[in-house]
């Protein structure tokens, strides 16, 4: 199958940096950030702890760093987490808050598509006794990767903040796809910081650029998070070179999400009207279309290996289901192609 035929849907991480953000790339100010004086890191953590309405922030590799650097800051050994047991910190980190800062994971029971209750959440709170492990820190994602791209209410958000002060709780919010939210919703960042003792976000997903993420908080909270960020190995020299690319994400691609969002929803419509396919196009509220397949078809494997035959790229998330998501380098058209191919699939297979 031709390079120019495919269609690659297997996450907003494939994006690839414009002409234009390459040139800022080409043409960025740099210096040695562990010494502190690339200018282009500075410039972007002055402005994402500006966007997060946190006091500074900390650009680090990935996402995964972020959100285990700010894990490893907030907690001490044998303390446990409370999150959703399909959070991308859980199900997609390697077992880091254990491996890294010694914690235990304790799930919050009855979430719907990644988003709990206080309610539900007080149902997992432990008493502080010496039998137990010490609960320290509650885990949001929003959007939720797993939960198809869902957003979180802010008033699930505030009604958890107020249960976690009552028991001396922190929270950290995995906001690696934060800017979704904010432009489905239409809601300022701040709507949902203001609630988290830490934030983190992402410029490689769906803002398109090549590599990075950043950490937000206190100035006492982010110069714990730089040291980890060291001990983890991921401190970067000339680092002014990704930041760069970084701040041309923030610059131009936050509104054209909604392009993003429109391309899944156009999507889930199709699919939904397709034999043997079951998806509720009203829960595609972002970028990720997670849809179930009849057995008749195959196992989401099979499917998608046979999707990739026919140049469309997508990735099983559970035996009979499968995940797609848009990004910059989708059109609509390719959407429509996409469907197209798809429809051929199904129909033969039926």
């Amino acid at each position: 199958m031709p390079a120019e035929t495919i269609i690659d849907l297997r996450s907003d991480t494939v994006t690839k940096p414009s002409p234009a953000m390459r040139q800022a790339i080409a043409t960025a100010e740099v210096g040695d950030d562990v010494l502190g004086d690339d200018p282009t890191v500075a410039r972007l953590e002055k402005r994402v702890a500006e966007l997060l309405g946190k006091e500074t922030a900390v650009y680090v590799p990935s996402g995964t760093m972020a959100n285990q650097a700010a894990i490893r800051a907030h907690t001490h050994h044998g303390d446990e987490i409370i999150l959703d047991g399909d959070s991308h910190v859980y199900f997609y980190e390697c077992g880091a808050p254990a491996a890294l800062s010694g914690c235990s994971y304790r799930f919050v029971q009855g979430s719907r598509r990644g988003i709990f209750t206080a309610e539900q959440m007080q149902a997992v709170l432990k008493p502080r006794t010496l039998h137990f492990p010490r609960q320290s820190l509650v885990v949001i994602e929003n959007t939720h990767n797993r939960g198809g791209g869902s957003i979180w209410p802010v008033q699930n958000i505030a009604a958890i903040r107020k249960l976690a002060e009552a028991n001396d709780l922190r929270m950290h919010m995995d906001g690696a796809r934060l800017m979704n939210a904010c432009v489905a919703t239409g809601c300022k960042p701040t709507d949902y910081t203001r609630y988290f003792d830490s934030v983190s976000m992402c410029f490689s997903k769906g803002l398109g650029a090549p590599v990075g993420s950043a950490v937000a908080g206190s100035a006492e909270f982010i110069a714990k998070v730089r040291f980890f960020r060291k001990q983890f190995g991921g401190a970067m020299r000339q680092a002014g070179l990704l930041a760069a690319a970084a701040l041309y994400a923030l610059d131009h691609n936050i509104d054209r999400l909604a392009e993003d969002h429109a391309n899944a929803r156009r999507l889930a419509e199709g699919l939904s009207k397709l034999p043997g396919v079951q998806i509720d196009p009203a829960e595609v509220e972002t970028n990720i279309v997670i849809f179930t397949i009849a057995p008749t078809i195959g196992t989401a494997a099979e499917f998608t290996a046979r999707l990739k035959e026919a140049g469309i790229w997508m990735m099983p998330n559970a035996p009979q289901k499968v995940r797609a998501v848009t990004h910059l380098d989708v059109s609509c058209e390719q959407i429509d192609q996409a469907l197209a191919r798809i429809r051929k699939i199904v129909t033969t297979r039926l």
